[in-house]
């Protein structure tokens, strides 16, 4: 599999099948058999019934896996804590959608009209969706070992980018509220908005009465988080 600049998203018409194909074996390593599966793999709920989200079920957990024993190996002598915390940042939501991206993922997506006028082509949650759903589709037809090649290719050196494995922001949040008899902290979900492929969270983190912010996501994971960063700033400066 090899890296490609992403390609700008086609309107209104899709890849015939011999291009989708070829595109396929680019970023994937392996030639489709069954086209149909990939296509289900890159279709959102908008364009059909028969979409991306058992695919993205099982793609989820394949990409678990392989980043698991990945890191596993990478890092011999890391505790559980800190490959969980590696792993963690390679497989959110946001870091598959930045894969698909760099794939080009976003010009062979399959929406209906309101998704695509509403941003969906470049939606972290789609992104992120159809990119596990991608290697759900491949693991299916040619096995792990595929799959492994294929997401050890696409996240390339993602994870050795970091010399010390990064502390989640709610963790390190919940670290210096204990060491400085604070509350731990809370976070309570203000708002919800957007359509549903890609929603907006506002979240509010608080230290009790001592003090908090706002922040806002794409998802309520990814809301937390910002609000966790950004009150561990706060009371850090």
């Amino acid at each position: 599999m090899v890296h490609r600049r992403a390609v700008e998203p086609h309107r209104g018409r899709l890849l015939s099948g011999g291009a989708l194909a070829t595109w396929l074996t680019e970023i994937l390593g392996h030639t489709p058999i069954d086209l149909a599966t990939y296509e289900r793999a890159l279709t959102h709920g908008s364009q059909a019934a028969a979409n991306y989200e058992r695919l993205e079920f099982l793609g989820d957990r394949v990409l678990g896996l392989v980043m698991a024993e990945w890191l596993y190996a990478l890092y011999p002598k890391e505790p559980e804590g800190a490959l969980s915390r590696r792993l963690n940042t390679l497989v959110t939501g946001a870091a598959c959608a930045d894969v698909a991206r760099a794939l080009g993922v976003a010009a062979h997506l399959r929406l209906g009209k309101q998704a695509r006028d509403d941003g969906a082509t470049d939606s972290d949650n789609v992104l992120g969706d159809v990119m596990e759903a991608l290697i759900g589709a491949l693991y299916l037809e040619a096995g792990l070992d595929a799959a492994r090649n294929a997401i050890r290719t696409a996240w390339g050196d993602r994870p050795t980018r970091a010399t010390a494995a990064p502390q989640h922001p709610k963790s390190a949040l919940q670290e210096w509220a204990a060491a400085h008899n604070r509350k731990a902290p809370s976070y309570d979900v203000l708002d919800r908005s957007g359509p549903h492929h890609a929603p907006r969270f506002i979240v509010k983190a608080s230290l009790g009465t001592f003090a908090e912010v706002q922040a806002e996501g794409g998802s309520k994971q990814e809301a937390e988080t910002a609000a966790a960063a950004a009150l561990l700033a706060k009371v850090t400066a």
